[in-house]
């Protein structure tokens, strides 16, 4: 009987820990880390500011944790394009209705804001020096190269391609106007047109 207790309640503190996490994902996407407040935090999540420190000490531990996660889920969604069946083209736009989701945008701007930010806790500057950008994007150039090769994509260089097609993607991210809602589908189609022969 106690261990059924026991892994109850172990279970209830795991889903209040994930559900601060996600709360806190979506307060500092949209704030940074420096206009977040733990009670910001506390409010989304539906728990006491006292709750949420008991599971995470401060908005700087719990924003070190969510940057590794973004990086981790960047790495493995890069690393699975290979993986992705189909021509390098519906490989390219499997891989960018992925990026384009609501919970990849708000990895996306977390990560944006621990790249700009003056203030980021050590621990975040740690993490970020030990994710080489030019070797986890460079997981791409194999695609691009692909892609032109079976005369799908555009020619050029292949990196330079790629940096266009990052540049769009992150315009798009970036895009949040109140009242409009983005047709992502149609938005995707538009960016392939750039991309693609």
């Amino acid at each position: 009987m106690k261990q059924v207790q026991d892994q109850k309640a172990e279970a209830a503190a795991d889903d209040r820990r994930e559900r601060i996490k996600k709360a806190a994902l979506k307060v500092f996407a949209k704030r940074g880390l420096q206009a977040t407040k733990m009670s910001m935090i506390a409010e989304e999540a539906g728990v006491s500011q006292g709750l949420s420190y008991r599971y995470f000490s401060s908005k700087e531990e719990l924003f070190s944790i969510l940057v590794q996660e973004a990086l981790d889920e960047a790495e493995t969604s890069l690393a699975d394009v290979s993986r992705l069946p189909g021509s390098p083209k519906e490989r390219l736009r499997a891989f960018t209705l992925t990026m384009l989701d609501e919970s990849h945008k708000s990895y996306f701007m977390l990560l944006r804001y621990a790249q700009i930010e003056e203030d980021v806790p050590e621990q975040t500057k740690q993490i970020l020096a030990s994710h080489s950008p030019d070797r986890t994007i460079g997981q791409l150039v194999p695609l691009f190269q692909q892609g032109q090769q079976a005369g799908e994509f555009s020619e050029g260089q292949p990196d330079k391609l790629l940096f266009f097609y990052l540049s769009v993607i992150t315009g798009l991210m970036l895009q949040d106007v109140p009242g409009i809602h983005s047709d992502w589908q149609n938005d995707v189609d538009r960016l392939m047109k750039l991309i693609l022969k």
